[in-house]
């Protein structure tokens, strides 16, 4: 623990574009901010408000929205007010928050997401027992896991990162403290780590990935049964949450289960995984699902209208 001390504060590169261009991000990334905040607290809030709180997809969906929201808070703000310095630091112990808060939250979206599919999987597969198979005892057991699973992802790569030492170099080539860039300025060969980190992601990414493959390959099995109607219906739902998983998993596997190395498009497609994502989320559940626009016409169009009509 003595070599940390050397290092009291890290420097960002940030994206490393000219004025200009950081004027154009930090306009765009705001706006993207802003939609992403607006766009999930209708979510949650339309939700909690109506019948749909009491099915299962939708009680999964508040938590996946409000994850979203807890995930992106912990890079984006600092993204924004950076595009605006020259000099762009973070200290030490933020640094640290900034890993664990960010794959904390990362793995529990992921087993979120999950469960997500295990309830389509459900509802689809075995219809006549959904809702005694997915009761809130164990919607609620679900949720747990995923907060334990986020946790248990989150602890030892957080474990690596505070117990390398920072004794020289400062300066991390991204838009925030990430685990690859970290371990590149750290005062030791961390060649060795970086494979342990590639194997314990890959393992905790496997058990997810096997349970979504299994859900949607025995859904898409079960559909070919079904009338044409009710396949549509089906893969709308479906459709929505694979667009989901694919924007979230696609870059995120990208960068964490590859090689221990960084490249400069990285930080590209940590753009996805953290703004981009988390933005489209509230859209894809809304634009390509008819409850929840049914949902929202009744909260949030139909009183303006009373109002407007009574004036």
């Amino acid at each position: 623990m003595e070599n940390h001390r050397n290092v009291s504060e890290f420097i960002l590169l940030g994206l490393s574009y000219g004025y200009n261009v950081q004027i154009f991000c930090f306009v765009l990334f705001l706006l993207c901010y802003a939609a992403l905040l607006g766009g999930n607290f209708l979510i949650i809030i339309s939700i909690h408000c109506s019948h749909l709180y009491h099915q299962p997809m939708y009680y999964f969906l508040i938590y996946l929205s409000s994850i979203d929201i807890c995930y992106t808070s912990t890079v984006t703000p600092k993204l924004i007010s950076d595009l605006l310095v020259e000099r762009k630091t973070i200290s030490y112990g933020n640094c640290m928050l900034q890993i664990f808060t960010m794959h904390f939250f990362g793995g529990t979206e992921i087993f979120i997401l999950t469960a997500m599919a295990y309830d389509r999987y459900v509802a689809i597969c075995k219809p006549l027992q959904y809702m005694l198979i997915m009761n809130r005892t164990k919607c609620n057991l679900l949720v747990l896991a995923a907060w334990v699973g986020g946790a248990i992802h989150a602890f030892p790569l957080f474990g690596v990162v505070i117990c390398s030492p920072f004794c020289g170099p400062n300066e991390i080539d991204h838009y925030f403290c990430d685990l690859f860039p970290l371990l590149e300025i750290a005062c030791t060969d961390t060649y060795l780590t970086g494979v342990l980190v590639i194997a314990f992601s890959g393992t905790q990414a496997l058990f997810p990935l096997v349970v979504l493959f299994h859900s949607y390959g025995s859904i898409l099995y079960t559909l070919r049964n079904q009338s044409a109607e009710g396949r549509r219906k089906a893969l709308s739902t479906c459709g929505s949450h694979i667009t989901v998983v694919i924007l979230f998993f696609g870059p995120a596997i990208f960068i964490y289960c590859r090689p221990p190395t960084t490249f400069p498009e990285d930080k590209i497609f940590a753009l996805f995984y953290t703004i981009v994502a988390p933005m489209f989320n509230p859209l894809i559940y809304t634009l390509r699902n008819t409850e929840m626009k049914n949902t929202l016409r009744k909260i949030w169009c139909q009183p303006l209208l009373l109002k407007g009509v009574q004036k």
